[in-house]
């Protein structure tokens, strides 16, 4: 049988070390990782993916698409796919900054949170102008929820929501949050609250969402301390306070982890696997 052969096309001048060990815990053989990949030069390294193996052998070359800026790899992942054609082409997967799967994982667990269904609650997304705040945003607006992306700045909050929206054909709003005061209002009549934020950054304070007789559910993707969300635990996997229920960054990681890994074994079942957004918060939704 051939080696599962899994090439890293990274947008940062060195390829994530985090992707690799994960890439080999999802069952890769052999991981080749390149840096500062651009839609100009990628053609190449496509094209060695693509011609070299055939048949059924196909299926055991795929491709990764990471590194830190998420514009910047979906460049490239679009490049990749329109390299492909006909029956040259092999499984690929884009998780820029790890952004696919984090966010996946933490709103497939808070959707299970609130039942199966945020269809019509409000949904903030606090300092959510980066690119697991954009993606948690775009997954829960095609969830049904109404959801407001938030930033320090009103333009670049705009900017994001507007990039949501195009990709994704939802509506998405925008709000300027610079400081407590701003996040306490925006919160207010929300029913789920995610902070993507910063590390050593607190976007909500502990009284300021326990207070607050909407919210039903928090979660942050900050590991690190001061956490995002104040009064809660990073290992926090649905712990309830007060009748509100919390999801930690670490909570949240489990099944980010273990998500990762089942994407890179599914790029080995087949040579036409596709893995962003959606695809990949599908599979999460199965998991969680």
């Amino acid at each position: 049988m051939s080696k599962k052969l899994l090439f890293q096309f990274d947008t940062d001048p060195t390829p994530s070390v985090f992707d690799v060990v994960v890439g080999y815990d999802g069952g890769a053989d052999h991981i080749t990782g390149y840096g500062n990949v651009t839609p100009d030069n990628v053609g190449a390294y496509v094209d060695g993916t693509i011609y070299t193996r055939g048949g059924k052998e196909k299926q055991s070359t795929a491709i990764f698409v990471g590194g830190g800026d998420m514009a910047a790899g979906e460049r490239v992942f679009t490049a990749v796919k329109k390299r492909f054609f006909g029956p040259f082409r092999v499984s690929c997967m884009l998780d820029s900054n790890g952004s696919n799967t984090t966010a996946a994982a933490g709103v497939a667990l808070v959707v299970k949170a609130a039942g199966g269904s945020v269809t019509g609650k409000k949904a903030v997304v606090l300092a959510g102008t980066g690119p697991v705040g954009m993606r948690s945003a775009a997954l829960l607006a095609l969830e049904g929820a109404e959801v407001v992306l938030c930033g320090r700045k009103l333009d670049k909050a705009q900017a994001a929501a507007d990039s949501v929206n195009k990709r994704f054909k939802v509506n998405v709003a925008a709000a300027e949050t610079p400081d407590d005061a701003s996040r306490s209002e925006v919160v207010k009549g929300a029913h789920l609250v995610f902070t993507a934020g910063a590390i050593g950054l607190e976007l909500l304070p502990q009284a300021t969402w326990q207070n607050e007789a909407s919210i039903e559910i928090v979660a942050d993707y900050n590991a690190q301390p001061p956490l995002g969300i104040g009064g809660i635990d990073a290992t926090d996997k649905g712990k309830e306070y007060g009748g509100k229920r919390a999801f930690g960054a670490l909570g949240i990681g489990g099944l980010k982890l273990k998500l990762h890994r089942a994407c890179v074994a599914k790029l080995f079942e087949s040579s036409e696997g596709v893995f962003d957004a959606e695809e990949i918060y599908k599979l999460a939704k199965e998991m969680a």
